[in-house]
């Protein structure tokens, strides 16, 4: 570990120790879950190879790609993220709708009904693939994190973004996703990271205002 990555580790240890409603904020680029049986239509002969392993213990990005197409246009070299799904999915912006011509609904991963086709296509093969969707904002937690926030699995939270003094923005209706293995990181998208001020490849916090349970 070089010293400015030490610094950052420290960094974040003690802005989450003097603060426990802080979340770090992981920002979401458009990618792509492929079950085993699509992937290896995609890339015949071959198993995904790790590029990049991810904050959640068992996630990673993988070196493969693929171009997402729709009915008025693509969308290229769009990462595959492992570990392979029980069903294909497709991860974009909102703004994407439009660049691909489609209308993706906001949903959490897996709910995938009535949502719609797109061609996926690498330099082996090209297939369909149904389960497009705009992922709604979310906060993976660890059990000892959703005790001590008072939430369970679907609850929803607001949660502040300084947006570095320029825009702060307040998300409602995040929803919250406590599993045992999780680690403590919020996930939105590219628009929403926009929106906020929030930039990819550095850690942003967000706090936790109030918690609304729902179930």
């Amino acid at each position: 570990m070089d010293d400015e990555h030490l610094k950052a580790v420290i960094r974040r240890i003690v802005q989450e120790t003097l603060n426990p409603n802080l979340v770090p904020i992981g920002v979401s680029n458009h990618h792509v879950h492929l079950s085993q049986t699509d992937f290896h239509k995609l890339f015949p002969n071959q198993e995904m190879t790790v590029f990049k392993h991810l904050k959640q213990h068992a996630d990673f990005a993988s070196n493969e790609t693929v171009d997402i197409i729709g009915p008025k246009g693509e969308i290229d070299h769009v990462r595959v993220l492992g570990p392979y799904r029980k069903h294909s999915q497709v991860e974009i912006a909102r703004s994407e709708n439009f660049q691909l011509g489609v209308d993706a609904p906001v949903r959490l991963s897996g709910n995938l009904d009535n949502t719609p086709t797109v061609k996926l296509r690498s330099a082996n093969a090209e297939i369909e693939v149904s389960g497009v969707i705009v992922a709604k904002r979310h906060i993976h937690m660890s059990l000892d994190d959703a005790k001590r926030l008072g939430v369970k699995l679907g609850d929803t939270l607001r949660v502040e973004i300084d947006g570095e003094g320029e825009r702060k923005t307040i998300f409602d209706d995040v929803v919250a996703r406590p599993r045992e293995d999780f680690i403590l990181e919020m996930h939105i998208d590219t628009d929403e990271a926009n929106a906020a001020n929030v930039g990819m490849g550095k850690t942003s916090y967000g706090k936790i205002l109030v918690q609304k349970n729902e179930k």
